[in-house]
C-alpha cells in the first residue's frame, strides 16, 4: 500500500471516529448548536500547560538563537496572548512569535524559512506568514478578517453558507471563494489535503475532540486554536483583531479598527474603576443574560466574563456577583445552574435578556413562561422588561462598541435604536 493510500485510510478511520463522537456528544444533551464559539461548552477538557500560565515570566519574549528580538505588540485589553518580532540575524527577514497562554506557541515566518523548526524546537508550531488557504472552523474569528480585508486568505470553512451572518463571509462561499470543508469536529480531511490547506484555526471547541487536531498535525496543517472566548474585557476579545493582523501582514488596520471600536466603548462608559464607584452611588438596574437548555437548565455567564463586563460597561449591573465553574480548569464563561437557583437570583432584575444565539429566539413573553412557569413570577416579566439578542451576536466579534450600546439604549428605553437586542412584549 503506497503512501496515498494509507492516508486516505487513515482519513476514512478518523471520520468514521468523528461520527461516532458527534453521536454521543448529541445523546449526551449537547447538540450541534453548540458550535458557537462565544459560548463555550462548561464541560470542556481543558488541561492548562504550567509552562504557559499567564505569569510575568512569561510575558518576556523568548529567546531564540539566531533570531534578535524588536519589539512586543502592544496590548491594552486582552490577557489571552503576545505577539513577539524578531528579525533573522543572517537574513534580515522578520519573524513573528505566537504565545496563546494555556494553549500553545506558534512561530510565523516567510515562506523561505523552512529551516526555523531547527530555532524553535518541536513543541512550538511554525505558520507561514500571510497563510493562504486557511481552513476556518473557529466561526466567531470570521468578523476580524473581514474587518482586515483578508477574507482572501481563507479558503475554506466549517460553517455552511446559510449559518453566516456576515454577509461578504455569506458571499464568498456562494461564489465558490470559500469552500465548506466540514464542521470542526468532521472536516473533509480529503478536500483540505488535495486543496493544500496551510492552516486550521479552530475555536476551544477542538478540545472536545483532540484526535481531529492531531490527525490534522499528522496531515502537515498547523493547527490554531483561539481563545479569545476566554477573555474577561469585551474589547480583549475584539483586540484579538491584532493577533491575526500580524497573521496577515494587516497590523496597521487591525490596529486602526480596534482605535474606533475602543472609542465607540470608551463613549458609553470610561472602562475605568471609577464606572464601577459610580454604580455604588446611582443604583444601576439589574439585568440577567441566560438561556434555558434542552433539559429545563439555565445557562448564564461567569461574574467575570465579557458579557457581565459588557452590561456594566452599558450601564447596568450583572446579577450574578460571584458566580464561577466548579472546574478551575474550565476556562468557559457559561455556568449551567438549576432553574430554581436562577429564581432566587434573578426574580428581582430589572431586565431579562434571552441569549438566542444558542437557542431558539423567543417570540413573545409566553415562549418564555413556557419553558418554566416560574417565569411568570419575575419581575422583568411583569414590567414587560423582557429582551432577546438575535443569531448573529456571537459572530460580532468585531463590534462590540454596538453591543455596548444596545444594553445602554435598552436601560434607557431606546428600543427602536438597538443592532443585535429586541424588545420581546406580550
Amino acid at each position: 500500500m503506497n503512501k496515498h493510500n494509507k492516508i486516505k485510510l487513515n482519513i476514512k478511520k478518523l471520520t468514521v471516529i468523528s461520527i461516532l463522537f458527534s453521536m454521543l456528544f448529541t445523546v449526551y444533551g449537547c447538540t450541534t448548536t453548540y458550535h458557537n464559539d462565544s459560548m463555550g461548552i462548561e464541560n470542556a477538557k481543558k488541561t492548562p500547560d504550567k509552562e504557559n500560565d499567564i505569569k510575568n515570566k512569561d510575558r518576556k519574549p523568548p529567546k531564540i538563537n539566531g533570531l534578535k528580538f524588536e519589539k512586543k505588540l502592544e496590548l491594552k485589553y486582552a490577557k489571552g496572548f503576545d505577539v513577539f518580532y524578531y528579525t533573522n540575524k543572517k537574513t534580515n527577514q522578520t519573524y513573528k512569535y505566537i504565545r496563546v497562554y494555556n494553549s500553545g506557541d506558534y512561530i510565523l515566518v516567510p515562506d523561505n524559512s523552512d529551516d526555523v523548526k531547527k530555532l524553535v524546537g518541536k513543541k512550538v508550531q511554525v505558520i507561514k506568514c500571510p497563510s493562504n488557504n486557511i481552513y476556518l472552523a473557529a466561526s466567531a474569528s470570521m468578523a476580524l478578517f473581514d474587518r482586515l480585508d483578508a477574507l482572501s486568505y481563507i479558503k475554506f470553512s466549517g460553517t455552511t453558507a446559510e449559518n453566516w451572518y456576515i454577509e461578504d463571509a455569506k458571499k464568498a462561499m456562494e461564489n465558490g471563494d470559500i469552500l465548506f470543508a466540514g464542521k470542526y469536529s468532521q472536516p473533509d480531511y480529503e478536500q483540505l489535503v488535495s486543496k493544500k490547506c496551510s492552516l486550521a484555526i479552530e475555536s476551544t471547541m477542538i478540545l472536545h475532540t483532540p484526535e481531529v487536531k492531531e490527525k490534522l498535525e499528522e496531515l502537515n496543517i498547523p493547527v490554531f486554536i483561539d481563545t479569545s472566548s476566554y477573555e474577561n474585557n469585551p474589547l480583549g476579545r475584539t483586540e484579538w483583531i491584532k493577533l491575526y493582523g500580524a497573521m496577515t501582514n494587516k497590523e496597521d488596520v487591525a490596529q486602526e479598527f480596534f482605535d474606533k471600536q475602543e472609542e465607540k466603548v470608551n463613549s458609553v462608559s470610561n472602562l475605568t474603576s471609577q464606572n464601577e464607584k459610580t454604580q455604588k452611588i446611582k443604583k444601576a438596574p439589574k439585568v440577567a443574560f441566560f438561556f434555558v437548555n434542552s433539559t429545563g437548565k439555565v445557562v448564564v455567564r461567569k461574574s467575570d466574563d465579557y458579557i457581565a463586563t459588557m452590561i456594566g460597561l452599558g450601564g447596568g449591573k450583572y446579577v450574578f456577583t460571584n458566580l464561577k465553574n466548579s472546574n478551575e480548569n474550565n476556562k468557559s464563561g457559561s455556568v449551567t445552574i438549576s432553574m430554581e437557583e436562577f429564581y432566587s437570583k434573578a426574580k428581582d432584575c430589572d431586565y431579562l435578556i434571552y441569549n438566542a444565539t444558542i437557542d431558539a429566539p423567543i417570540k413573545s413573553i409566553d415562549d418564555l413562561k413556557t419553558k418554566n412557569k416560574l417565569f411568570k413570577e419575575f419581575k422583568a416579566v411583569k414590567n414587560n422588561k423582557v429582551y432577546s439578542t438575535d443569531k448573529y451576536m456571537y459572530q460580532a466579534t468585531d463590534i462590540v462598541g454596538e453591543l455596548v450600546l444596545d444594553i445602554n439604549y435598552m436601560i434607557n428605553g431606546k428600543d427602536e435604536e438597538m443592532t443585535f437586542i429586541k424588545h420581546i412584549k406580550e
